[in-house]
This record gives C-alpha cells, sequence and structure tokens, in this order.
C-alpha cells in the first residue's frame, strides 16, 4: 500500500503547522486548506506558502462554501483537523461538523482526525464550568462522525510541552518563573508531557496503522509521566536554581477563578482536573484504546529534562 494523501485543516496553527511538517517528513502527499477568511493575516499566508516550497499543495477552501470543502476533501484519503479549541486562541470546535458534513457526502475519506489533541474528552463528563464546553462541543463532533459511519482516530496528546513544561505549569506564563513557584495541592499528582513535534510525529504514523482505526490513541511516553513536584525538581537540577513552593489548596484554586475573564476560568478549570484530579494518568489504557509509545517505539520521543534545557 501506498502512503495516504493526507488535507489538514488549521495548517497554520500551533499543532497543525507541526502536524504539514510531520507528513511532508513521512513521505505523504500534503495539502493544507488555504481559507480566504485569512483576509491580511499575512503571517498565515507566509506559513501557507513555505508550506508550498517544502512540497506541500495549498487547496482553498472555505466553511462558507459547502463545495469547496467538499472538493478539497475529494483530493485525499485522510483529513486531519487541529483548529483552534482553546479559548485564549480562538474557540471553534463546532465548525468541523461542516467538515463533517463535507467529508460524508465526499464519500472517499479512509480517516478522519477531529480537533482533539488535549484531554479525553470521552471522561470529562464531570467537568466543571466553564470549561465543560470544550469536551462538550468536541462529543457533538464525535457524534457526527460517528452516525455518518467515517473511520476516524481521536488522538489525545495530553499536556503540551510548550504551555504546561517550560513555566512549571504555572497559570499566566510561558517560562521559568524565577524565585517561587505555586505547587497545585501537594504536586503529587501524575501528569502526562508531550513534545508537539512528537506529537505529530505519532499522529502521522497513526493514520495508515489498522491498529489505530476507530480508536483513540493516548499519546502517554512513560518518561513523560511526571508529578508537578518532580518537574520543577528537574528544573531546579537543570538551572542551578532554587525555588520557593507555596502550596494552593484545591479550593483556594477554584475560589480563584472569580478573578479571572472567561479564558482565565476556562484554564482554572482545566488546570484543577489536570493538578488535582489527575484526570490524564488516573485509568488505565483498555480496550477501544492505544498508546502511541507502545505503538511506535522507533520513535525516540524528546523527555521532559531535555525539553527544559533550551530555558536555561
Amino acid at each position: 500500500m501506498g502512503k495516504s494523501k493526507v488535507l489538514v485543516v488549521g495548517g497554520t496553527g500551533y499543532i497543525g503547522r507541526r502536524i504539514v511538517k510531520a507528513s511532508l517528513a513521512e513521505g505523504h502527499e500534503t495539502y493544507v486548506l488555504q481559507r480566504p477568511e485569512i483576509g491580511l493575516d499575512i503571517d498565515k499566508l507566509q506559513i501557507l506558502l513555505s508550506f508550498k516550497k517544502q512540497g506541500a499543495h495549498l487547496i482553498e477552501g472555505s466553511f462558507n462554501d459547502h463545495k469547496s470543502l467538499v472538493d478539497a476533501v475529494k483530493q485525499v484519503e485522510v483529513v486531519i483537523c487541529t483548529m483552534s479549541g482553546v479559548h485564549f486562541r480562538s474557540h471553534n470546535i463546532l465548525l468541523q461538523l461542516k467538515l463533517v458534513e463535507a467529508i460524508r457526502e465526499a464519500g472517499n475519506v479512509k480517516r478522519f482526525l477531529p480537533s482533539e489533541f488535549g484531554m479525553d474528552p470521552a471522561r470529562m463528563g464531570h467537568a466543571l464550568e466553564p470549561g465543560r464546553v470544550t469536551f462538550d462541543e468536541k462529543m457533538v463532533v464525535r457524534k457526527a462522525i460517528e452516525e455518518a459511519n467515517i473511520p476516524s482516530t481521536y488522538v489525545i496528546a495530553n499536556c503540551f510541552a510548550g504551555y504546561f513544561v517550560g513555566n512549571l505549569s504555572q497559570l499566566g506564563r510561558l517560562t521559568p518563573p524565577k524565585d517561587k513557584v505555586y505547587l497545585y495541592g501537594d504536586g503529587n499528582v501524575k501528569v502526562a508531557f508531550t513534545d508537539e513535534e512528537d506529537v505529530a510525529t505519532y499522529t502521522i504514523k497513526a493514520i495508515d496503522d489498522p491498529t489505530t482505526l476507530n480508536k483513540t490513541l493516548y499519546i502517554r511516553p512513560p518518561h513523560n509521566i511526571l508529578t508537578q513536584s518532580e518537574l520543577i525538581q528537574k528544573w531546579e537540577t537543570l538551572s542551578g536554581n532554587k525555588l520557593d513552593k507555596i502550596s494552593i489548596s484545591a479550593d483556594d484554586f477554584l475560589a480563584s477563578m472569580k478573578g479571572f475573564d472567561l479564558a482565565g476560568q476556562v484554564g482554572v478549570g482545566h488546570f484543577y482536573h489536570i493538578f488535582y484530579e489527575g484526570c490524564l494518568t488516573n485509568f488505565e489504557i483498555g480496550e477501544g484504546s492505544e498508546e502511541a509509545s507502545k505503538l511506535y517505539p522507533q520513535v525516540e520521543y524528546t523527555r521532559m529534562d531535555d525539553y527544559m534545557k533550551i530555558y536555561v
């Protein structure tokens, strides 16, 4: 079997551009949706043109033009959607319903990977308001995919290192704190961290793999399942800088939500589920699911010790 042709929707975004790069690196004929809605966003256009230089095909299509989406989808066998689902960037999860309808009508797609790449929404039915909307909407998209009988894979990438590791999992910043660090509870809840390039690599490995068809693929590399305390300890060893640790109780952390705008409140809720409940690691990966680092041991994934070196 040859390698599938791939269409990436949301290819200029944070995870999308890495998936385009990984798709090209793995030798897939790679298409990227170019949406007229980018208007005068020169940065997005230049990213798209850089993909073209690397060998990707740009294909025009709009969520406001159903036929253009159907025509785009008909060019490929695999569609990967990486549209943003976070409130501090843009929150477009339900736009994917238009893409699902186009895939259903085209009838040729052998695998669809919707915009997941975070926590498993199927396990977040208990999530707090207002952040639960992320999971509820992802489940609406899953339901539409399954009702349309579209072959799929759901990729659960857990905590992106860029947002959770360099900052030692501190809200509101992306770089390591200099003097003090806030611990969630005792800091001993296990969390799964992932390098974004590895997420893209594993995603592309999965698209032609029958093992992952109609399954959930968790990216939980064993060396990157760490507590917040272990993460801080690794940073202190690397940097030679000891930090003051301030523990925040679950109640105090949730009470802090009142002082944030909507995006901040969503973030507080998600952090609570990750760092107090342990929602990323408090279950076994069972039937109907696979773990990426076990399926693809040939991928030498980035360990968080190495990831943090750039911040020293």
